[in-house]
C-alpha cells in the first residue's frame, strides 16, 4: 500500500511504473520532499523509477543462454522504448532461429505470440533490453531499421537508425528532427518526442540541442507526458511559451499569464507589409523557436493560441483585468485576439452588447477537426452565452481533435470544460461519470491546476445531489490548492458549492454570506462566469434573510447580461429573481413567465427550482390547488435528477399544504441513489474494496464507507452480496 501522497502524485508514480506494486513500493521510498510533494516533477528513466528491481531482472535475464537473451533483446528492441512491430521480419530477414525462445517460456520470463514475443511484464521487458550490451543493442536496432522499409514506417525507421549509432552525428540528428515532425504531423506525439530526446543525444551543436529538447517537452506535454516534459523544459533552452503553459495547468496562473502575453508578443506574425520585428525578437529568432505551439503553426497563428492561453490563465485567477491587458497588448501588435479573450474583456468593462457579438463569434468557432484550443474556447464562450447544446458539441470536437492528434493533454482540458454542459442542463450523473474520468486522466497527465477545476466542478455536483461530505471534501481539497496557486476560479466553485448546499439545507444565512461575495456586480467588478453563476441563487438567499438592497443592484447587472446575450435559460433566471424581490401576489406573473422562459432552455435543474419556489410561493398566497401540482412537478423532477435533498424540501412544502407527497413509482430502487452512491455501488458490485474505490473517485475509505451505509439505508439492505444480486437484477431489467 503506498503511503499518504497527493492524489495526482500517487496517480503519475502509478502510471510511471507501469502500475507495477514492486516498483512503486520502491520508487515511494526514493522520491525526494519535493518530489512527493508535486512540486517538481517524477523521475522518468526505469534505472532512477525502481533500480533494484531492475538489477534483479536483468541477473533473472542474463541467467538465460546467449541465443535466448539475444532474441529477447531483439523483442525487447522492437516495443522499447519505441513499438516499430517488426521482431518477426527481423528474424526473417536475419535468419534466426526462434526456437531458443522456449527456454524464456519455460522459466515464464516471456512467450511467443502471434505477433511476436510477449513479456511478463513491463519490467521483464526494460530489463531484457537493459541486459544486454552495448554494441549488442546497436546490432539489433540497425537489423530492425533494416526491415522497416515502408513510407509510414520512416519515423520508426530513423528511430532505430539513431538508437544504432555510434557517436554524435548532425545528419542523423536533421534525420530524427525531420521523423518526428512527421509522427506529429500524424498525431504520434510520444513517438515525435522520442525521437526529438534521440536527435538531442547526437546533435553536434550546443545551442541546436538545447532547441531539440524544448521542442521534445513540448511534444512530451502535448502527448500527457507532464513529468517527463516538465525535466526536459528545465534542461532545454529558455521558452517562455512552454513556461506559461506549464504554469497554467501545473504552477501560477498568474505567471503563466505574463509568461503566454509575453510569448504572444514574440511570436507575433507581422501585419500586412510589415516584415520588421516585434518586441522581444527577431523574425530569425521566432523561426527558430520550437515552443508550446508549434505543432499548430500551420493552421492558426501561434500568437493567437498563446493569447487564448493566456485568456484561460486570466480565467483561472478570476482577475479579468488580464483579459482586458492581454486585449490591449493585441492591439498594440496588430493581433486578432481570440473572441474569447476579447468578450472577458468587454463583460469585464461592461460593454455587454460587444461582448455578446465577441463570445458569439468564438462559440461559432466550433466546426469538426479544429484546433482543440479553439475549440475549448468555443465552449467556454456558449458556456457564458447559455448555449450548452453549442458547449457540448464544441467541447466534444475538441476532444476528439486532440484524440486524432495525439493531444493527450489537450483532451484533459476539453473533458474539463465538457462537464459544464451537463452540469447546467441538470445531468449530475452523467456529468460526474464524466468529471471522474478527467479528474484521472487531469492528475495522469500531470495537470494539477485542471485537476482542482474538476474537483471544484465534483463539489458543484454534489451539492446538488445532496452528497454534503463529499461536497466538503471536494471543495476543501479544490480551496486548500486553489488558493495556494492563485487559482481564483476553481476557489469560487468551491465556495459556490458550499453555498448552495447551505441554501438547499436551510442554512439561508450561511449561504447568502458565501453568495454575497461571488455576485458583485458592475463593471470592473467579479468573474463574470461565477456572478453568472451566484446571483439567482444569493437572490433567493437574501430574500430568505431579509436582506435584499445588494440583492437588487445584483439582479439588475444580471438581468442586463440576460437581455444582451438573450438566453432563455438566464433570462427566465432573471425573472424568477424578480418573483423573489416581488411583493405577494405581483410574483405570480413573474414566476409564470420564467417557467414560459425556461421551456425555451435546457436547464432542467434550475426549471424544476423555479417550479419548486413557485409552488412554495402559490402556497403562502394560498393557492393550493395549483401550489400542489407544482410542487408535485418539482418533486418527481428532484427525484429523476437525483437530489433527494431538494426533493426533502418539496415534500415538505406539501406536508404543509396537507397534501400526501408522490410516491416515487420507479421500478429500478437504484434510482432512489443519488449518482455518487450508485457509481459507489456499481464497483462495489464489480468487486472492489473501499481503499481501491477511493483511490479510482480520488475520495478517502472514510468518505466512501459513508456512501455505502448510505447506499445499504436507502436500498434497505444489509450486505455487500445483496447489493451485488440487486445491481445485477437492475443491470438486466
Amino acid at each position: 500500500m503506498l503511503p499518504a501522497l497527493p492524489e495526482g502524485v500517487r496517480v503519475r508514480l502509478l502510471h510511471s511504473v507501469h502500475g507495477d506494486p514492486r516498483a512503486a513500493a520502491e520508487l515511494v521510498t526514493l522520491l525526494t520532499e519535493r518530489q512527493a510533494a508535486g512540486l517538481d516533477p517524477l523521475p522518468t528513466e526505469p534505472a532512477d523509477l525502481a533500480p533494484a528491481l531492475l538489477r534483479a531482472l536483468r541477473a533473472e535475464i542474463r541467467a538465460l543462454p546467449d541465443d535466448t537473451r539475444l532474441l529477447l533483446l531483439l523483442a525487447a528492441a522492437d516495443q522499447y522504448p519505441v513499438a516499430t512491430h517488426a521482431f518477426l521480419r527481423a528474424t526473417a530477414a536475419a535468419r534466426l532461429d526462434t526456437r531458443p525462445l522456449e527456454r524464456a517460456e519455460t522459466v515464464g520470463v516471456a512467450h511467443s505470440g502471434a505477433g511476436g514475443v510477449v513479456f511478463r511484464d513491463a519490467w521483464t521487458r526494460i530489463a531484457a533490453y537493459e541486459a544486454g550490451s552495448s554494441a549488442d543493442r546497436r546490432d539489433v536496432h540497425r537489423l530492425l531499421a533494416r526491415v522497416l522499409h515502408g513510407d509510414d514506417e520512416a519515423p520508426r525507421r530513423s528511430w532505430h537508425r539513431g538508437a544504432g549509432a555510434l557517436g554524435p552525428s548532425g545528419r542523423l540528428a536533421a534525420e530524427l528532427r525531420g521523423s518526428a515532425d512527421t509522427a506529429r504531423r500524424t498525431g504520434r506525439l510520444a513517438l515525435a518526442r522520442a525521437l526529438l530526446e534521440r536527435a538531442a543525444a547526437l546533435c553536434p551543436d550546443s545551442p541546436e540541442r538545447a532547441r531539440l529538447v524544448t521542442r521534445a517537452a513540448t511534444d512530451a506535454w502535448q502527448a500527457g507526458d507532464g513529468d517527463r516534459a516538465r525535466r526536459l523544459a528545465a534542461e532545454g533552452a529558455a521558452d517562455d511559451a512552454l513556461s506559461g503553459l506549464l504554469a497554467l495547468r501545473t504552477g501560477n496562473a498568474t505567471e503563466a499569464f505574463d509568461a503566454l502575453l509575453g510569448a504572444a508578443a514574440r511570436r507575433a506574425r507581422p501585419t500586412r507589409g510589415n516584415d520588421s520585428p516585434r518586441p522581444g525578437g527577431t523574425p530569425g529568432d521566432r523561426a527558430a523557436s520550437h515552443g508550446a505551439v508549434a505543432q499548430d503553426e500551420a493552421s492558426c497563428d501561434p500568437a493567437e493560441l498563446l493569447l487564448a492561453h493566456a485568456a484561460e490563465a486570466a480565467v483561472y485567477t478570476g482577475d479579468l483585468r488580464r483579459c482586458r491587458e492581454a486585449a490591449r497588448v493585441a492591439g498594440r501588435l496588430g493581433i486578432t485576439p481570440p473572441g474569447t479573450l476579447g468578450g472577458l474583456a468587454a463583460a469585464f468593462e461592461g460593454r455587454y452588447e460587444d461582448a455578446r457579438d465577441l463570445l458569439q463569434a468564438a462559440a461559432g468557432r466550433c466546426g469538426p477537426g479544429g484546433d482543440p484550443t479553439l475549440l475549448v474556447h468555443a465552449g467556454i464562450a456558449a458556456l457564458m452565452l447559455g448555449d450548452h447544446t453549442r458547449a457540448a458539441t464544441a467541447t466534444l470536437r475538441a476532444t476528439a481533435s486532440a484524440r486524432a492528434r495525439g493531444a493527450t493533454g489537450a483532451m484533459a482540458q476539453a473533458m474539463e470544460f465538457r462537464v459544464y454542459a451537463d452540469f447546467w442542463t441538470g445531468r449530475p450523473q452523467a456529468g460526474q461519470a464524466a468529471a471522474t474520468e478527467a479528474l484521472h486522466q487531469a492528475y495522469a497527465t500531470g495537470q494539477d491546476n485542471g485537476a482542482c477545476h474538476l474537483q471544484a466542478a465534483l463539489a458543484m455536483f454534489a451539492a446538488i445531489t445532496g452528497d454534503a461530505d463529499v461536497c466538503r471534501e471536494r471543495a476543501a481539497a479544490a480551496r486548500s490548492y486553489a488558493l495556494a496557486r492563485g487559482l481564483g476560479l476553481p476557489a469560487a466553485l468551491a465556495q459556490w458549492a458550499l453555498a448552495f448546499l447551505d441554501l438547499t439545507g436551510g442554512r439561508f444565512a450561511g449561504a447568502a454570506a458565501r453568495l454575497r461575495a461571488l455576485a458583485g456586480f458592475g463593471p470592473g467588478h467579479g468573474h463574470r462566469a461565477i456572478r453568472h453563476l451566484a446571483t439567482p441563487h444569493y437572490v433567493e438567499a437574501a430574500v430568505r434573510t431579509d436582506d435584499t438592497r445588494i440583492a437588487r443592484g445584483a439582479h439588475a447587472d444580471y438581468h442586463r447580461w440576460a437581455t444582451a446575450v438573450h438566453s432563455p435559460d438566464d433570462l427566465a433566471l432573471s425573472a424568477r429573481c424578480r418573483a423573489l424581490l416581488a411583493p405577494g401576489e405581483e410574483a405570480v406573473e413573474h414566476y409564470r413567465s420564467a417557467l414560459d422562459l425556461h421551456a425555451g432552455g435546457t436547464r432542467d435543474f434550475e426549471r424544476a427550482r423555479t417550479e419548486f419556489l413557485f409552488g412554495s410561493a402559490l402556497r403562502r398566497l394560498r393557492h393550493r390547488t395549483e401550489a400542489r401540482d407544482r410542487l408535485h412537478s418539482a418533486l418527481e423532477a428532484f427525484d429523476q435528477f437525483g437530489a433527494p435533498h431538494c426533493a426533502a424540501q418539496a415534500r415538505a412544502e406539501l406536508r404543509a399544504l396537507g397534501a400526501p407527497a408522490a410516491p416515487r413509482h420507479a421500478v429500478d430502487p437504484t434510482a432512489r441513489l443519488t449518482a455518487q452512491q450508485l457509481l459507489v455501488a456499481r464497483m462495489v458490485a464489480e468487486g472492489a474494496t473501499n481503499r481501491e474505490i477511493g483511490a479510482r473517485l480520488a475520495l478517502s475509505p472514510r468518505t466512501i464507507d459513508h456512501h455505502l451505509r448510505g447506499v445499504f439505508s436507502r436500498l434497505g439492505i444489509r450486505s455487500r452480496v445483496e447489493l451485488v444480486r440487486l445491481i445485477a437484477q437492475s443491470e438486466a431489467s
